[in-house]
């Protein structure tokens, strides 16, 4: 995996896009990873071989969840 400063990108974005024909590259902002550049092929296989958005949102596993009393005293503004 190619690694790129944001400065780097800039500068030469043809040079991002052969690197990312071979893998993503990932482009750094002040020396952390920030974005990440993929081809429109390797964008569609990731989307395709994971499960969907509904998949990875939604949930296998009962949650139990015990809510307490509440108390609610209503206030009539005085006039």
């Amino acid at each position: 995996m190619t690694t790129i400063s944001a400065r780097e990108f800039n500068r030469d974005v043809s040079a991002a896009k052969r690197a990312a024909d071979e893998g993503p590259v990932i482009i750094t902002d002040r020396g952390e990873p920030a974005y990440v550049l993929l081809s429109i092929e390797e964008y569609r296989q990731s989307g395709e071989r994971g499960p969907s958005l509904v998949d990875r949102l939604s949930m296998d596993d009962d949650i139990d969840i015990d809510f307490g009393p509440v108390e609610f005293s209503p206030r009539v503004p005085e006039l």
